[in-house]
Formats: structure tokens, C-alpha cells, sequence
């Protein structure tokens, strides 16, 4: 298996990744492995026909344009 070294690795960025794994009771090389295979090993991208009522239970009840524009006003 190969080995993997990062130099200059920021210790607060460490100290996150240690909290993280700690909380997902893996080590932080077991952590860092599986960050990275998610990132990599991605799953295909659905077609747009897939798309289809992603996010419906979010959006229930909820004006679409009163959202707009409540969310324009939050930005003056």
C-alpha cells in the first residue's frame, strides 16, 4: 500500500481533521482516506431528467418569488 506524506500541513486545519475523524471514531489516516476517496470516487452525475423534484420536501410551502425577494432585501 503506498504512503502518503504532507509537508507543511496547517495545525489548525490538523486539529479540525483530528476533531473530525474523532467524531466519525476513525483515525486521522483512515480519515483522511476516506475524505479522499469521496472526493475522488464521485458518483456519476445525474441527467438533468433525474433532477426532477430534487428538493420538493425543502420547498414545500415555501413562495419561490417571495423567497427571491426576501433574500434581495437581506442583501442592502
Amino acid at each position: 500500500m503506498a504512503a502518503l506524506n504532507i509537508k507543511d500541513f496547517p495545525d489548525a486545519l490538523y486539529r479540525k481533521l483530528k476533531a473530525r475523524a474523532k467524531k466519525q471514531h476513525r483515525s486521522v489516516a483512515q480519515e483522511v482516506t476516506h475524505i479522499l476517496s469521496e472526493a475522488v470516487e464521485r458518483a456519476t452525475p445525474l441527467s438533468i431528467l433525474e433532477l426532477r423534484g430534487l428538493g420538493r420536501d425543502l420547498w414545500r410551502g415555501i413562495d419561490p418569488a417571495a423567497h427571491v425577494e426576501e433574500e434581495r432585501r437581506a442583501w442592502d
